[in-house]
């Protein structure tokens, strides 16, 4: 039960933050993130979750995060029956530990994987689409994957994604202290990785917010 917990409030909460600094450190993104979600949401109301479907680029930078930053970085499972596996014998029972992490930067199967580039998840076009897409199902693994992948991953997704939404539709960020964010890792709660130092960052209005116009400081 702590597990879920845990889950379903740090893991949101962790992404977010990921997401936006890596949005405030790349002007470009921030650019086209909020073109698409004024195109879509228009600048009389509020991005809402029936707008997601309608944002592939919201979405693309949401699984960019995911891939670079994800929120639990390995996955133990244990073998349900005996088999073999590229000629290794393994018992029923074994414990395996799977690194996500490593594998969403491999430089095999990733271009330029230590690079956040939104881009690479928007659909290509053509009968290749699907095919695409079943591959990178198979390497982007930041909630598992198969019969086990996580339950809260669909609202996960809805979460993240109108929050990220709104914040890049309503505010400009200035950071707080120097010109970029500092990207450090750190491990946080049940091993989820988190930004070694908070994430703090001046909103400043624009002309949708129908929020209250004074800066303040704000902890994401």
């Amino acid at each position: 039960m702590q597990e879920h917990f845990i889950g379903a409030g740090d893991s949101p909460a962790s992404t977010t933050q990921w997401a936006m600094a890596e949005i405030i450190n790349n002007p470009n993104i921030l650019r086209r993130l909020r073109e698409e979600i004024d195109f879509v949401a228009g600048k009389k109301r509020l991005v809402q979750e029936t707008d997601l479907p309608k944002l592939p680029y919201l979405q693309a930078v949401i699984d960019e995060t995911l891939r670079m930053h994800p929120v639990g970085a390995v996955f133990p499972r244990e073998f349900q029956q005996e088999c073999t596996i590229g000629g290794f014998y393994i018992a029923k029972g074994t414990t395996l530990v799977f690194n996500s992490y490593a594998v969403m930067r491999d430089p095999d199967y990733w271009e330029d994987p230590h690079k956040f580039k939104p881009e690479r998840f928007l659909a290509s076009s053509g009968s290749w689409q699907e095919e695409e897409r079943r591959e990178q199902a198979m390497k982007l693994l930041p909630f598992g994957g198969g019969r086990i992948r996580c339950p809260g991953s669909n609202v996960a997704y809805i979460i993240v994604g109108t929050a990220i939404g709104v914040m890049v539709q309503c505010f400009d960020w200035k950071i707080k202290r120097g010109y970029e964010v500092n990207m450090e890792e750190t491990s946080g709660l049940q091993f989820f990785l988190a930004l070694a130092h908070p994430l703090e960052c001046i909103p400043l209005s624009r002309t949708l917010n129908p929020l209250p116009t004074n800066p303040q400081i704000t902890d994401l």
